[in-house]
């Protein structure tokens, strides 16, 4: 799983209720993605394109288990990297076939507008633009499988141990 594109950048502590806030909460999942950021980057979902890069900062997904990674994911993200992803976020991060991937460093290597290629499977982050080149720690093979199922309930239908979904 390799990605090149354009670089997004967000801040440290970003919270569940920053990347989807509560007034679209109820809204279905592909209306929720107009909201996505609306309280810190107003107007910003609306600017990213299809398989465009997140780098995000310190802690990014702090908070509630709400769906923010497939918002993330339904906005045309191809995936998020940050030195540091809480738990909680990243496991639903995982669920939701949003790749994500931790790599020391990476938000003081990136400007927002440049282009990285991001190589989940070797762990490398690269900064195009500038020519720097980061080690991120890899996805352990369970949780990449489950991503290129396209997510746990896909896996989990595949594999026979839940009923299709209607």
């Amino acid at each position: 799983m390799n990605f090149k594109a354009r670089v997004w950048k967000v801040g440290d502590n970003i919270n569940t209720d920053l990347i989807l806030p509560n007034r679209a909460f109820y809204l279905t999942a592909e209306e929720q993605v107009g909201y996505v950021f609306s309280a810190n980057r107003p107007g910003w979902a609306q600017q990213v394109q299809k398989g465009d890069i997140l780098i995000g900062g310190r802690n990014f997904g702090m908070g509630s288990s709400r769906p923010a990674a497939r918002s993330l994911k339904n906005l045309g993200l191809a995936c998020l990297v940050a030195p540091y992803i809480n738990g909680l976020f990243f496991r639903n991060a995982v669920n939701f076939a949003f790749p994500a991937l931790e790599c020391p460093g990476v938000d003081e290597a990136f400007d927002e507008g440049d282009i990285a290629e991001i190589e989940f499977s070797a762990g490398r982050v690269r900064n195009l633009t500038q020519g720097t080149e980061l080690t991120a720690k890899p996805l352990p093979a369970q949780l990449l499988a489950i991503v290129n199922a396209g997510g746990i309930y896909p896996l989990l239908e595949k594999e026979g141990s839940i009923a299709p979904r209607a």
